[in-house]
């Protein structure tokens, strides 16, 4: 198994843009949502390679990605390639890195989710034992209870604060 994690912060202007690479700072106040979503996905694996999968069954060869929005309460969302497109336009190409990631991801190996909350993006990826779609096999559930079950955790793990 491995995690990535890219972060992006976008300022009020839309043009300040920091990206932290397996930042070491400190997950005070506004950031620490990015740590409670790293938990989250830990402990919750097999299910969201489950929903991954379940998820890309249904949609068929769609370029939206799986996403986690956090306001105005934790849930899931698609993230349409044309939307980070035009992001990455307005943040001077700073989003590349994305992108090509993206374009290199292979759901039948790993799972790859973009955090969305306090004017960041994170991305998170990761590799799961047994793969996807053993796993959306062995959970068993269909998408829609499986969803339900995912965001009423996250509700209760992902505490924002203002």
């Amino acid at each position: 198994m491995f995690e990535q994690e890219i972060c992006i912060h976008i300022g009020n202007d839309r043009k300040q843009v920091i990206m932290m690479f397996g930042s070491t700072q400190s997950n005070q106040g506004a950031n620490n949502w990015r740590q409670q979503l790293n938990e989250f996905v830990k402990q919750n694996q097999k299910e969201l390679a489950a929903l991954a999968w379940g998820l890309k069954l249904q949609r068929g060869e769609s370029e939206d990605t799986l996403g986690i929005d956090l306001e105005p309460k934790p849930h899931f969302v698609y993230c349409p390639r044309n939307a980070i497109e035009a992001l990455n336009q307005k943040v001077e190409n700073q989003l590349q890195e994305i992108l090509g990631i993206l374009d290199a991801h292979n759901p039948k190996q790993e799972v790859l989710i973009i955090g969305i909350g306090s004017g960041q993006i994170k991305l998170v990826q990761f590799e799961p034992e047994p793969s996807p779609p053993d796993c959306f096999t062995e959970v068993a559930r269909d998408v829609d209870s499986l969803l339900d079950d995912l965001e009423q955790r996250m509700c209760e793990q992902i505490v924002l604060q203002k």
